[in-house]
This record gives C-alpha cells, structure tokens and sequence, in this order.
C-alpha cells in the first residue's frame, strides 16, 4: 500500500475558499480556517512525537507543579521528576529488556501514574506502545496480541492471568518494574540516554491501538509519529484564553488504552502548564468524581458519555448536588468522547452545570474551541488547522456543498497509516491521495460546523429510505422518562428493516412500549417510526461509550419468532 500523503502545510486550494465555510467550490473541499501553529517541523525531517513533544517545553526552568496526580492516593509526579522518570526507564527498557526499535509493547492494565510514563519512554526508543482493555477476556486478549505480535506485555498482576502464555511480561506494579524508576535522577536536558542514539522517523509507527469493534471484529490501527506530533500542533497553537489556558488541571476519567484517554495522557508534556489528574477507581461514580474535582481544584473534566450521564442522573435526582456544585465552583469545561453526545443530553447538563462549558471531542481533525463555538449543541466543531474535508453522497461517490449529508471524508497529518496486517481492509477506507472514509454519515453547515448523523453501516434500510439510529436516539432521550436508548434494525418481510428501540426509563416512571412509539410516531415520517420497543435496565456499550450494536442484534436474533 502507497503511505498516504502527509503534508506538513495544507496544500493551496486552487479557487477561492468561502471564509465563512472553509468550502472551495472548484474543488468541492472543505478546508480549515483555523490559524496555523508556528513553525511546524518538515515531514522529511527524523524526529520522534517524545522528542517533539520535549521540544515544546520551557527552555530555562521546567515547571513546579505536578505533571501527574492519582485521584485515589494522592501520589503526585513533578515535572521534572516526570522527565527524569521518562528517560531512566526508555534506558531500562533498552539496556535491561532489550527492547528495540519496531518492537511492539501490549499493554494491558488499568489507569495508572505510570502510565503516562511508559508511552513516553517507549516511543522515544522508537518502540510501538499497544495499550488494550484490562476488562477483557483472555480469549479477546489473545485476538489483540495476534493482530499486533508484541514482543513484550506490560500489565498487573491482577490481569497476568489474561496474557497468551510464552509473551514476556513485566509487572507494573513489581518491585522489578519499580526499580526501573527509581533509578538515580539525571537532568532529562544533560542525559545521554538510550534515545539519543535510536532514528526515528515521522513516518514510523508510535502506537497500535484497536478499533471498538461495535460492529465488526476489532482492527489493530496503526498511529505514526506524524500523527502525534500533528495533533501536538494543533494543541500549543490552541488559544491561551480557552479551557487549555495556564494553570488548568485536567481530571482524565476515560479509559487510557481508547485513542480518548490516549490523546489526553500525552497532553501532560503537550500542555506544560497543565496537571494531569487521573482517575483510577476501578468503577466510576458521580460523587467521587465531583469530590476529586473539589479536592484538587480541577478546571477541565474529561467524560465518556455514560460517564456524563451518571453526573446529570445524580444532579437531577439530589437536591443536595448543590453542594457539590459548590464545591467544584473552580470547575470550566468537561470533554465529552469516545460516542455522540445526545443533544438532549447536552441541554440537561447545561440546566444543572449553568456556568460550565460542554466540549465534544472527536479523533482528532476537528474540534470545538471556545465559549461561543460550544453554543452549537449537536455539533462536533470545525477542522482543525492542517485539515481538509469532503462530504460525499455514498451512492454515487459525488462531493456535496455545505448543508448536505454524506459521508465524511478527511485528509491530513492526523489520518492513521492503516489497519496492521490487512492491506485489503486499508485500501477499502484509505485511498492513495489520503482521503480516509470515515464511514460517519455528517453534513458540515454554512459556518463550517460539523454534525454527526450516524454511521452508515448501521442505516436502517426500510424498503427504499434509510434511517439513521442516532436521529432515533436522540429523539428518544428528549422524552422526559427516557434516560437512554438504542435503535437497531430488525429483518422484515415488506420493509426489508424496521427500526426496533431498547429504552432505559428513569427511576420510578411506569412509561410503556404504546407510548414511547406514539411519542417518536406524532415527530416523525411513517417509514422511521419505531416498530418495537424493549425496556431494559442497561444499554451495552464499550469502555468509550459507543453502543455495542451487535449484542443488541445478537439479542433480537435469540428472540426470533417472538417479534
């Protein structure tokens, strides 16, 4: 497969760019209008995403405060410590584990200060860090190890258990692994490490993270350093008043082995003035996370969607909320990731956190800064600098003008270099002028904004329309008993598909299946009306927060002649 194109300056479009859209008519591309970062490095120059990342750091005097803090201990790392820390173990890992560049670390274990510590060490040798879900099987986990052939795992020993037998493995919590850290210091800025002799490229891999496998078997995505150091531009040249301004501190509470949780854990270099508070409870609860907020004075939260949910549930459901809301008056924005945020959603967390501002993150080419951009609720922000985009009517494979849904299409520095091992299933979403099909079904409006509408593999076919489940949705959640829903499609004889609702109603309302249909039924065309509804007490979803649809369709299979 020919590498994608990956420039270091958007290319020149070839007519006028509406400024209000980023849209060039003549090229039917959607271009960004952000300001660019200064002076990013040059595609052909070696250079590691660690080192870059370095580069961006004050060049006197590191900062004082903590780079990184666990919510449950209190153990804080300083700065300089978490340098120093840095580049004792990228030693340890060449000298005493002999890792080497190319080698691919699995990494399964949950939420750590350590962490952070070990993806920065192993890239800056020119090894690919492989983080995985602690929470799978040993089956799963055998799935992952196959896709990316790691030499080495990293893990805890609560999950040694699920490593495949003959991988060797290191202990993150052993007194062998602790060792590695507590090596004698050494200024990181007069140290001759095992990095200094390692050349990288920008072109090489940095991570292999896995798809969600929501609809499919997962996929092993292979992330560069370009990718990396793209997205660390597009951070330093984010604006200094905005929720990444000084002395911000940052509560992580998504998983760090999802490309969410990921991004954010390499952020403790990209934004030196920031603390990296990580949440490591085993199980997340709305009242632990607001009193980590109070505690450590935190001005930005990081949230899957259920995760943000579980916070509006508590504060509509307690009166007593008010405390907290008190108590974490230092509180600015919460990032939201990982899946869609329902705009109902948004709305409900707005009535009860007034004064705080919701951010939907995405992977990476777009995104929403500032107060005034998060008054688009629904949307998930403009490209970012360096980004280009397309929309795409998937039938005929035509790009469309703004305010038209298709597929979206994205080119730039951040696009992934592709799927490990599976040529075929790259060249189907990656084309070899860069193009990724993101396979979201979007529209990007007149002022540039991106919206979400669903993905195009779950489109509910019904005779001749389609149906997008997340329009479903979120109508749904606008329903004043619904806390949650689900629609997936359902074979039909006449239709082809039906669109069939599992629906979590808030505690102590008595709604029924004949009145949620006649509820989406009185707002909608008759061809996305909901079929049948099944009341349930959870949703099954990933650690990100995306719907796992295929349970659901696996469940109505079991249920059979019963529909």
């Amino acid at each position: 497969m020919p590498p994608p194109r990956s420039p270091s300056t958007p290319p020149r479009p070839a007519a006028v760019v509406d400024p209000r859209s980023g849209y060039c008519a003549a090229t039917k591309t959607f271009h960004s209008l952000r300001t660019p970062p200064a002076s990013p490095p040059p595609d052909g120059r070696p250079l590691s995403f660690p080192a870059a990342a370095f580069s961006l750091l004050p060049t006197q005097h590191l900062p004082s405060h903590p780079a990184l803090i666990d919510s449950a201990t209190g153990e804080a790392i300083p700065f300089p410590t978490f340098l120093s820390r840095v580049h004792v173990l990228a030693t340890a890992l060449r000298v005493h584990l002999n890792v080497s560049p190319g080698d691919v670390i699995f990494i399964l274990a949950p939420a750590g200060i350590h962490i952070p510590v070990l993806y920065y060490a192993a890239m800056s040798i020119g090894a690919v860090v492989s983080p995985a879900n602690p929470a799978l099987t040993a089956g799963e986990v055998s799935k992952l190890v196959s896709l990316s052939n790691p030499s080495m795992a990293f893990t805890v020993q609560a999950a040694v258990g699920m490593i495949p037998p003959g991988l060797t493995t290191v202990l993150l919590d052993s007194p062998r692994f602790l060792s590695f850290l507590s090596q004698q210091e050494l200024s990181p800025r007069h140290h001759e490490d095992a990095a200094a002799a390692v050349m990288i490229h920008q072109s090489d891999p940095a991570a292999i993270l896995y798809s969600s496998g929501t609809t499919g078997s997962a996929k092993a995505v292979v992330i560069t350093h370009r990718n990396l150091i793209a997205m660390a531009s597009s951070t330093s040249a984010a604006p200094a008043s905005g929720p990444e301004a000084a002395a911000d501190v940052l509560l992580l509470t998504v998983p760090m082995f999802h490309v969410y949780g990921f991004v954010f854990c390499l952020r403790t270099v990209l934004v030196a003035q920031q603390t990296l508070v990580l949440y490591t409870a085993r199980r997340f609860n709305a009242m632990d996370v607001l009193g980590a907020v109070r505690r450590f004075r935190v001005t930005r939260l990081a949230l899957a969607p259920p995760a943000l949910l579980g916070i509006v549930q508590a504060a509509e459901a307690d009166d007593s909320m008010a405390a907290a809301h008190t108590a974490a008056t230092t509180l600015q924005a919460v990032t939201c990731g990982g899946a869609s945020v329902a705009p109902e959603l948004t709305r409900r967390f707005s009535r009860k956190f007034p004064n705080v501002c919701l951010f939907q993150a995405t992977t990476g080419f777009c995104r929403l800064i500032g107060v005034e951009e998060t008054k688009r609720i629904g949307s998930v922000g403009r490209l970012l600098w360096g980004a280009e985009a397309k929309i795409v009517r998937p039938e005929t494979g035509d790009a469309l003008p703004p305010g038209m849904p298709g597929e979206l299409w994205v080119r730039g520095p951040f696009v992934m270099k592709g799927y490990l091992g599976e040529k075929d299933a790259t060249e189907a979403i990656l084309d070899r002028e860069g193009w990724l099909r993101t396979g979201d079904l979007c529209c990007i409006d007149e002022d540039g904004f991106i919206y979400v509408l669903g993905r195009l593999k779950e489109l509910i076919k019904y005779k001749g329309y389609q149906v997008a489940p997340a329009e479903l949705e979120s109508l749904l959640q606008t329903h004043p008993d619904i806390d949650e829903a689900a629609v997936v499609p359902y074979p039909n004889d006449q239709a082809g598909e039906v669109p069939v609702a599992f629906v979590v109603r808030r505690i102590g309302s008595k709604l029924h299946e004949g009145l949620i249909k006649e509820y989406v039924a009185k707002q909608v065309v008759y061809y996305k009306r909901i079929r049948h509804v099944f009341l349930v007490d959870s949703i099954p979803k990933n650690a990100a927060g995306k719907i796992l649809r295929k349970d659901l369709v696996k469940m109505l299979r079991h249920m059979g002649s019963k529909l």
